[in-house]
């Protein structure tokens, strides 16, 4: 599955693109959605999101929201490029003219509809495009001023439309020691290694990294209260995790059978599922997470495709010797030689007295993606043996992704043991649950000796009161 975009050695010619640490560089390409930063006096956000979703006219009224791609610290307009006839000699030209007349949308749904091959052909035109040596890279190199934006002077915004967001329970350390802080006799539950399990989440809070998240009210009861109470969350928690976006759909009442299911997942992006840890342990029984976890999700805004990540595929997560085998539809060959994504995640948190005193954020946890129990395709596979129809654009999250060491875990419930082991930070703060003006930021990457290691971005938010 390995081609041309893959090779290690590949340059750009956006000087950016080639920085060791680069995140985006051009064996990278993901896709996003973003728009110039407005001028003063233009529409405010606000008056351009009230536009009705999915009207053209509206879209070309809301004023330049665009699709476009990462490379270096610049964004190609993938409209403007079409425009200009950057890929009008890409090989696969009829799938290229497909995917981008898919991206004259405001939104990554269009082009997620068609399946993962128009986008793989585009990536292929971009990067013939975009690397150094590349076939194509004069035409765009004489149009450069025109087709790229500096990320310095845009706003990036959600990539998709999402219409539903399903989070998983995958990494079996996390749930054994969240298992372990109520149920200390009994911390994993019988069904956990028989069926991944999962809950459907808000889709309307979903919103895009740097957006500030509002600490939530709710009905909390402490072990020692009498009664609950109403406030704010004094037990306010971030989560580590991995999402995916689906390609394609399917009808309702037809499964997506497992080696199906990565034809149908279009890429990958950074999630924080932010928890009220006191409201979701008063209300959780006996139905499951409500207003504990529906206030606010994060996700990073750059969609870093399945067919980027394709050097970082590995063999799903060995099991212990005396866990059952998966049920057949959940199991297959290429599942087991390369389901899983090695791909690391790290954790920082800044402070409000960090801030005030110009100090950087600490790293307070990392987690790999390789150890998940379960695969994005087991997940998916699971998702629709009832017939449950997904649609273009549909999230789906990993959940928890932690390790078996302490720095390894990915949620300060974890990290603090539910606040009976504070976090002591380099200035001598300590933190138990995150407090107002507290900044977390998530990143991740993926790296392998032969190849370009590739980033995901940031998925970043700040909490107020």
């Amino acid at each position: 599955m390995l081609d041309e975009t893959h090779d290690g050695t590949l340059t750009s010619w956006i000087g950016s693109a080639n920085a060791p640490e680069a995140d985006f560089p051009v064996q990278n390409l993901p896709f996003g959605v973003f728009r110039r930063r407005a001028p003063s006096g233009a529409a405010s956000l606000v008056q351009r999101l009230e536009a009705p979703r999915y009207d053209s006219d509206a879209a070309s009224r809301m004023g330049e929201a665009r699709v476009g791609v990462a490379i270096g610290d610049q964004i190609v307009d993938l409209s403007v490029a079409a425009a200009l006839g950057v890929f009008d000699d890409a090989p696969d030209g009829d799938l290229v003219r497909e995917a981008v007349v898919a991206c004259e949308a405001w939104t990554l749904n269009p082009l997620m509809a068609l399946g993962r091959a128009p986008a793989r052909a585009l990536r292929v035109a971009l990067s013939r495009c975009l690397r150094i040596d590349g076939p194509d890279a004069p035409r765009a190199r004489d149009v450069a001023d025109r087709i790229l934006v500096p990320m310095a002077q845009a706003e990036l915004l959600l990539p998709v439309d999402v219409g539903d967001y399903t989070d998983f329970y995958a990494s079996i350390h996390h749930a054994t020691l969240v298992g372990s802080l109520f149920r200390p006799d009994n911390p994993l539950l019988p069904n956990y290694k028989w069926v991944p399990i999962g809950y459907h989440g808000r889709s309307s809070s979903i919103v895009v990294s740097g957006t500030p998240v509002r600490r939530p009210m709710g009905q909390r009861k402490g072990p020692d209260d009498s009664a609950p109470s109403v406030g704010p969350s004094r037990s306010l928690d971030y989560e580590l995790e991995l999402g995916v976006f689906v390609a394609g759909e399917n009808a309702m009442g037809t499964p997506i059978p497992i080696g199906e299911a990565d034809a149908h997942v279009f890429g990958v992006v950074i999630v924080n599922d932010w928890s009220a840890r006191d409201v979701q342990s008063w209300e959780y029984q006996p139905l499951g997470p409500f207003l504990g976890k529906n206030f606010a999700t994060s996700i990073s805004p750059w969609v870093v495709t399945m067919d980027a990540l394709i050097p970082f595929r590995v063999p799903r997560a060995a099991r212990a010797g005396d866990d059952p085998a998966p049920l057949a539809y959940l199991d297959d060959a290429q599942d087991r030689a390369a389901g899983g994504l090695d791909i690391t995640l790290e954790v920082s948190l800044r402070t409000a007295a960090m801030r005030s005193s110009g100090e950087e954020g600490v790293v307070i946890s990392h987690g790999s993606s390789a150890e998940l129990y379960w695969t994005f395709a087991q997940m998916l596979a699971h998702h629709t043996m009832n017939g449950c129809p997904m649609r273009p654009g549909d999230l789906f999250a990993s959940g928890t992704i932690s390790g078996a060491t302490r720095d390894a875990r990915g949620c300060l419930l974890e990290m603090t043991r539910r606040g009976a082991e504070p976090l002591v930070l380099p200035n001598g703060e300590t933190r138990k649950f995150l407090e107002d003006g507290d900044e977390v930021v998530m990143t991740a990457w993926a790296e392998r000796p032969g190849f370009q290691r590739i980033g995901l971005g940031r998925c970043g938010g700040a909490i107020v009161a």
